[in-house]
């Protein structure tokens, strides 16, 4: 067994997923496969699939969910997966408007990961899709149970660690919630630059 095998295994023992109703976001079908038997793999038994903005919206009315996991860019000139999880958030839907959302992507850039972060997802994920990775956001999610924030512009997991300073002569960056438009073509980011810019930050309260 290789090492990432044996990682793997060892996080798959500490979590159970088959009890838990997934939502799986995807509109190509060899994708959607893929991602299925990731979560098959997991030993989730209740994956509810999707493959559209609307679709997805159905599902969120109609049963409650305890994970989403959602790609980025839906159908051509519809909305996409980030106003996907914008509506979510809004939505007063109980409990589905509070679910974890794992966000997937091949186009990582910093504009699109900030989207990810500000429109409410808990993660982004890049592909090629990365069982391990996967499998490790939702341990994170399982044992960090952040409580939501919301205001005029943002309704999502809290992004802050309460009460904490930031370390000694390191502040909050220039460009954190930015508004950042326009289309400018960046590079993608690596999997460890999305997760720093999701994950919680410390502030001063």
């Amino acid at each position: 067994m290789s090492l990432a095998e044996m990682s793997l295994a060892n996080l798959g023992s500490r979590i159970d997923l088959r009890k838990a109703s997934i939502l799986l976001v995807e509109p190509n079908n060899q994708a959607m496969d893929v991602l299925t038997s990731i979560f098959l793999g997991f030993g989730a038994t209740h994956c509810l699939k999707a493959s559209s903005f609307e679709e997805a919206q159905q599902v969120a009315h109609s049963a409650p969910l305890d994970l989403i996991a959602c790609e980025a860019t839906l159908q051509p000139e519809q909305p996409d997966g980030y106003e996907f999880v914008h509506w979510l958030r809004r939505s007063n839907l109980e409990p589905n408007a509070f679910a974890p959302v794992i966000l997937i992507s091949s186009h990582t850039s910093n504009r699109n990961v900030s989207r990810a972060r500000d429109c409410g997802a808990h993660f982004m994920i890049t592909k090629p899709l990365a069982p391990t990775v996967l499998l490790q956001r939702i341990l994170w999610i399982a044992q960090n149970n952040r409580t939501f924030v919301e205001c005029a512009s943002y309704k999502g997991p809290d992004r802050r660690f309460q009460n904490l300073g930031p370390p000694d002569g390191v502040g909050r960056r220039h460009n954190d919630l930015s508004a950042e438009l326009g289309d400018a073509v960046e590079r993608n980011m690596d999997q460890d630059e999305i997760d720093s810019l999701l994950s919680p930050k410390k502030v001063v309260r």
